[in-house]
Formats: structure tokens, sequence, C-alpha cells
């Protein structure tokens, strides 16, 4: 899951009473946001401050105009017999409900500003690829969806969301949704699902909308964040991340196979694999006996990943949260996503579950101080900006979980189509996903520093460890390394005795081919 608020509310009563003796033993003094009331703007004006996370954004498009790496798109399949006059209806009211959907940026008084354009009857638009044959439709279909997610944005003219249909005769169409990170995060993403497909079974039956009004809108959470964090409040978060954070190591030494560029590309490639259920279950077990979640336990088997490929003891890396720890921005599509930074000390030789522990303690720390905005804590520390990486941490590290039926339309058969485009916002990102298969992984790397056979031995190695971690918790750091390395000189000798037999086996059939007198 993304978000660290929905894994303390899956814990068990009695994980919940070690949460609060934690928290207690941290001395953590979390002001409540849920006292802060949060009012509906005037609409006198159409012009809002943004939100924390929408400024470091809009900051980033100053200095790279057209930077795609915070482009968000997906191209989803749909087969059957689609309603295109109810599917357009459905988006169109998604966009209403939404304001942040139909917000623009720009300068007033040398200060950037949200702007909330009135709602405007959304057109899709409609590619007709009915003439082309089946295979090239399919090269095709990709080749525009791809297409379409590399289609840079402007953050001053927008819009910042974009859907085309692609319609390949009556029964085949490709719907690609292209947005801009400003105004959408991963929940977000799981609330359009939701209102759309709601919304289009509703039109198609011939029903009014079922959805209720927004409360708010997100310019008022922007506005709110802004008066409630500052000041006294501010100061209590900021003390806890200054003292986090005071000398931690600026950069992680990572394999890399070069040298890191000047300027950072965001060129990337992805790396996928599976970890069967059968092992996902004996980590949530083991998870469970050690206190603590499957996150945790996934976090702390890569924290060893790391410490092997750096030989590094003090390891920063970053995750992310939702920020919608109100009801109010629940279900609001906007830019709510913050970013925890994690650091964790993995000196002297601790076993697996010592590890676990020692990544829960962190971890309780950051939740406990979750309000504060990342571009906050990163100005309050002074930290000098590189244009060749991410500021205080270069790996983030999340855990996702996958909502089972939210992609079902009446009379259609629903699929992604993967476009191949990978942009790394980070020298390397992992993406987990807890499914009823097991845990299915991503390594989103980027290409500039990474070859492809690195990251795939990192993936093998990340996946070993947890098979030693789960079954070996009170094995030492150390330990779990060196059976590690074992594994590998065995798979390296028994690939030597299979190519040693596969050259055998050549050199007999060439001996028994029949030679031309």
């Amino acid at each position: 899951m993304s978000d660290l608020s929905k894994i303390i509310a899956e814990l068990t009563p009695e994980q919940l009473e070690i949460l609060r003796m934690q928290l207690g033993k941290l001395g953590a003094q979390v002001e409540d946001p849920s006292r802060a009331p949060i009012k509906r703007q005037s609409r006198e004006s159409n012009a809002f401050a943004l939100s924390f996370g929408q400024h470091r954004l809009w900051f980033i498009e100053q200095l790279r105009p057209g930077n795609l790496a915070y482009n968000i798109s997906s191209a989803v399949r749909l087969s059957g017999r689609l309603d295109p006059l109810a599917l357009e209806r459905a988006l169109d009211e998604v966009v209403r409900r939404h304001e942040a959907l139909r917000t623009t940026f720009a300068t007033r008084d040398n200060l950037p500003v949200q702007i909330v354009m009135p709602h405007q009857k959304l057109n899709m638009e409609v590619l007709d690829l009915e003439g082309v044959d089946r295979e090239a439709y399919e090269a095709e279909a990709k080749r525009l969806a791809l297409a379409e997610a590399r289609r840079p944005f402007d953050l001053a003219t927008g819009p910042l969301f974009r859907v085309v249909l692609l319609r390949f005769g009556e029964a085949e169409h490709i719907m690609l949704r292209s947005t801009h990170h400003i105004v959408f995060d991963h929940l977000s993403q799981e609330i359009f699902v939701y209102e759309l497909v709601t919304l289009y079974r509703a039109f198609v039956a011939g029903k009014p909308s079922p959805l209720p009004e927004p409360p708010i809108q997100y310019a008022d959470y922007a506005v709110w964040q802004r008066e409630w964090l500052q000041g006294e409040v501010l100061d209590k978060q900021l003390d806890y991340w200054k003292q986090k954070l005071s000398g931690a190591p600026r950069e992680l030494p990572l394999p890399f196979d070069r040298p890191r560029p000047r300027v950072q590309s965001f060129h990337g490639a992805h790396h996928s694999f599976e970890i069967p259920e059968e092992l996902a279950a004996r980590l949530e077990t083991l998870a469970r006996k050690e206190n603590a979640t499957l996150f945790i336990t996934l976090l702390a088997a890569f924290k060893l990943l790391l410490y092997k490929h750096t030989g590094q003891e003090d390891l920063v890396i970053g995750t992310t949260l939702s920020g919608r720890h109100r009801a109010e921005f629940e279900n609001l599509i906007g830019f709510f996503a913050n970013t925890l930074v994690l650091r964790t000390d993995v000196s002297g030789d601790p076993t697996f579950g010592e590890l676990i522990n020692r990544v829960r303690e962190v971890l309780l720390g950051a939740e406990a101080h979750q309000f504060v905005p990342f571009e906050k804590i990163v100005e309050e520390l002074q930290i000098e900006r590189d244009v060749s990486r991410q500021t205080l941490f270069q790996v983030l590290f999340n855990l996702q979980t996958m909502r089972d039926g939210a992609l079902q339309l009446p009379g259609l058969e629903i699929s992604l189509i993967e476009t191949s485009d990978s942009a790394s916002k980070f020298d390397l990102t992992i993406f987990l996903t807890r499914t009823p298969r097991g845990i299915s992984g991503t390594f989103v790397y980027n290409t500039d520093l990474f070859n492809a056979s690195t990251v795939a031995q990192m993936v093998q190695d990340y996946c070993a460890l947890l098979r030693l971690g789960a079954a070996r918790v009170e094995g030492r750091m150390r330990e779990l390394l060196q059976s590690l390395a074992e594994e590998h000189q065995r798979q390296d000798a028994t690939e030597r005795v299979e190519l040693k037999k596969s050259n055998l086996e050549r050199l007999k059939n060439i001996r028994r081919k029949p030679t031309l007198s």
C-alpha cells in the first residue's frame, strides 16, 4: 500500500497497543490536524495558493519545462459493447466534480497560484482506427499510447487532464488517460476509476449520478494546509526531522554501471518480478510474530539488500503516504501525497528480527511527524540542491494494495496495456503490490546509471533475502549475506555444469553428422 496511515489502520488491537507504547517512548508530540477546521473558500476569485507539494512540482517545472517525469498515464483496453456517450458523460462528470482536474497555474505578484477554471463540457477525442488491420492496429495503439504518455503538459495553459479514445470497430476500444502529478496522485487514480465506473454504470442504465457532492475541493485543502501548518505546529514537526536527519549521508553509493551524469535525465526502464503466495504468507506470519506489518518486513529485507550492495550502515531512503489524514480528503482527486524520509542504522550486525524492530521504530517516528511536507524539511535543513540527483534520498520504496473488481463495467472486458515507458524520478524505485497470488514487484531504475543485468541481480538478491529472512529470523545480517553468497556459488557451479553438458552434447551431435565421401 502507498499509505502508512492504511498500514496503521490494519494493525490488530495488540499491535495498536504496541504502537501507542512505542509512540510514548518516542515522546512524539503530534498536533491533531482534525482540530483545525477546513473552510470552503469563496469562489469570487478563482486564484488560490498552492499546496506545499504543488509548489515543489511547480518549481521543478520552472527549472525544466516539459519534464515528463511527472506525467501519470494509463492505457485501458475495453473489449465488448461500449457506450461512448455514457463514457464521455461519466468523464465529464468526474471533471465537474473535481476542480483539480480543471486547474492551471499562473504567477501573480511574483508568486505561483492555482487557477480553477469553470467547468466546460468535456469533448472526448476519438481516433478511429477501424480501417487498420488487426496486427497493425495493435502496434499503432501501443505507439499512440506511448506518444500520449510522453506528451508534455503546459501548467500555465492546461488542460492537465487528457483523455483519448482509440476506436477499432464497435467492440474494441482503448482509453488513454494522462494527467500531471501536480493535480493527481496514486489514490487519485483509485478515486478516478471508482467514480468513472460508478457513473458509467448509472448513465448506461439511464439513472442519475449516485455520488454525493464533495464537501470541499483541493483548493480549500491547499489554503487550509498553508494556514494550519505554521508557527508552533510546524516547529514541533520540523524539530523532529532536524534531529533525525542531522548528519545523514546525502547519497547512497549504489552499484552503478556508469558515472552519475551532471544533470539528472529521468531516463528509465523497469524489471518486474513475482514473490509467490507461499512466501508472501510466511512473511505476513513473521510480521505478526514480530509485532510489525508486511510493509515493515519487506522494507527490512530491502535495507539488508542496500547494505549488501553499498556496505553503508547509515541508510536513508524514502517512501510515500497518501496525506489524506482527514475524512474530507479521502475521496478528493488532487496531489495530497507526501514523502517520508526513513533513516535506519543497521550497524552492529543485528538479527533479521532486530532489523525489523529498528525499521518499525523509524517508521513509527516518521508516521508521528508525517504532517510536515517534504519540501519544508529540505528548506529547513538548508540542503544545497544538486541537479544531478534527488535531494535527501535517491531510492524510493512503496507497498501498495490491489482492489479486486475495480475495473469491471457491464458488457465489457477490461485490461491494462503496457506502454513500456518508465520514467525514473529516482535512481531506483521499488513498487510492491500485495495480490491474491502473492506479491508483484517492479524495480524502476535510471538507465543512465544501471544496466539491466545489474538490476536483475539486485532483484534476485532481494527475493533470496526475503526467503532467508523468513526462514531464519534469528540469523544475523552477515550470516544471511554469507548464505546468499553461498547460494550464488552453488548457482554458478550449476550453471557451469549445465554449460559443460550443453557443450558436450553439441560436440556429440557434430560427431554424429555423416561426412561426404
